[in-house]
């Protein structure tokens, strides 16, 4: 059976990471014709696989030169190899290497820099700006390896940025003051609380003259994780 890293590397090379901004931008690319191949499925480890795209949008191959292309975020995360773009070098990034950690595997955090593109630092910015005192912009600047940005946008109460397996909220009020939790120090001496006030665990923290809330939603990134996430939210740089 080949290794997780062969078959990525066999049958992924060259297609774009789901979802990442500015991934067709650029004159290297090359007008081909090709289709999209439903007949072909899927097992992994055994059992059916589907793979879809970050809206749960069903994935199919495409067949081009009797060669058949997947999409690498979907198959990545079907084997738990984690994968991350950056779009300043237009690299899909597969860290299958040891010591490199999937989510959900606390054994060791390995964080990856979060490469907002212009268009993205844009939307944050005019996110915040919706509401009065609390223009300046604040971002998460990494993620875990193997986690992707997906959006931000405004809420009701702030600014929320969604990735594939966290969410962290960025408001003005604390909402964890009514819960009983646990205390923590993260990395950068700031006082953390952990609080459950359903089934998915929340890491709340102060940061300036905000409140930031990390949550795994999938419960794919541990709460080591998320700490280590949390140290690295800070004003976004234009």
């Amino acid at each position: 059976m080949k290794s997780k890293k062969m078959i990525i590397a066999t049958m992924v090379f060259g297609m774009a990471v789901t979802g990442s901004a500015g991934v067709y931008a650029g004159t290297s690319m090359q007008k081909i014709s090709a289709y999209l191949n439903h007949s072909i499925g899927f097992t992994v480890n055994g059992a059916a696989y589907t793979p879809v795209d970050n809206n749960g949008k069903t994935l199919a191959p495409i067949t081009y030169n009797d060669t058949t292309y997947l999409p690498v975020r979907a198959v990545a995360d079907a084997l738990k190899v984690p994968v991350t773009f950056n779009p300043s070098t237009n690299q899909v990034i597969l860290e299958s290497a040891a010591g490199s950690t999937a989510p959900g595997n606390s054994s060791a955090v390995t964080l990856a820099t979060i490469q907002f593109s212009a268009a993205q630092k844009e939307a944050i910015t005019k996110a915040f700006s919706a509401f009065q005192g609390f223009e300046t912009a604040y971002a998460p600047m990494q993620m875990i390896s193997g986690d992707a940005f997906q959006k931000a946008a405004k809420g009701s109460d702030g600014v929320r940025f969604l990735f594939s397996h966290m969410n962290v909220d960025i408001s003005p009020r604390d909402y964890s003051y009514e819960y009983d939790g646990t205390t923590v120090k993260l990395s950068t001496g700031a006082t953390a609380k952990w609080y459950t006030p359903s089934d998915i665990p929340m890491l709340t923290f102060k940061l300036d003259d905000r409140y930031v809330t990390l949550s795994s939603p999938d419960k794919a990134l541990s709460k080591d994780q998320l700490e280590k996430v949390a140290a690295s939210v800070a004003k976004l740089s234009k």
